[in-house]
């Protein structure tokens, strides 16, 4: 209940899930089943072939994690689709929480295990709050971090030691560049945007995305002929 006060996210995903609760069952062809709880274990398999899946029931702490009890359900399936979640990567001299496995921060502003603030260090997206939320907590968890830069921004222009040429956005990008790094700006998007709308064209599809990293910032880049 505390999670649930603290948090507007967190209320609306308890909301829809009792809503649902409550709804009387409906005559879909399928139904999706949910088990709480419970924490994948072992694959199980037979000549090769997946035939069930062992889970581990856990118990809530009373602090938002759970921990496993030791007791073991088999259930039978033929198969298998693994979506167990998002692990953060740490990042040499940034504040790391191996127990959430994001970046030690309060609303975005980076964080050091005394909980003071590390300057000029800030962090969005699952490596501020873990794998949690869609596309519209993302915005607004974004909006909650450049809100607190907005606000620091003043004091950290009077830190730095560096003057206004420097601070320029056009001085960034040079840097940027100068060192190798490949800076994907709006209009680079756009390409990449038109690249995979196209390929989704013959299948009368809105687009097929173009996963690997490195081929979406070559196309955006224009580094390779589409």
């Amino acid at each position: 209940m505390a999670a649930i006060e603290a948090s507007h996210q967190t209320k609306q995903v308890v909301k829809t899930l009792t809503d649902w609760t409550l709804r009387e069952p409906g005559n879909a062809s399928r139904r999706i089943h949910l088990h709480f709880l419970k924490a994948p274990h072992e694959v199980l398999g037979e000549d090769g072939k997946v035939v069930g899946v062992r889970v581990e029931r856990t118990a809530l702490n009373g602090d938002g994690t759970v921990s496993g009890t030791g007791e073991y359900i088999d259930y039978p399936v033929q198969a298998v689709y693994r979506a167990v979640g998002y692990w953060g990567t740490p990042i040499d001299g940034v504040p790391f929480d191996d127990a959430k496995g994001v970046i030690r921060n309060v609303e975005g502003r980076v964080v050091d295990e005394s909980g003071t603030p590390v300057p000029a260090f800030y962090t969005t997206g699952w490596i501020k709050r873990g794998p949690v939320g869609l596309i519209g907590h993302t915005k607004s968890d974004a909006a909650e971090t450049i809100a607190h830069l907005v606000e620091d921004a003043e004091q950290l222009f009077a830190n730095s030691q560096a003057g206004p040429e420097q601070l320029s956005p056009d001085n960034l990008l040079r840097t940027l560049r100068e060192r190798g790094v490949p800076v994907v700006q709006w209009r680079d998007w756009e390409v990449l945007d038109a690249h995979e709308r196209s390929l989704g064209e013959p299948e009368g599809r809105e687009r097929i995305k173009v996963v690997p990293r490195e081929e979406m910032t070559d196309i955006a880049l224009r580094r390779v002929v589409s």
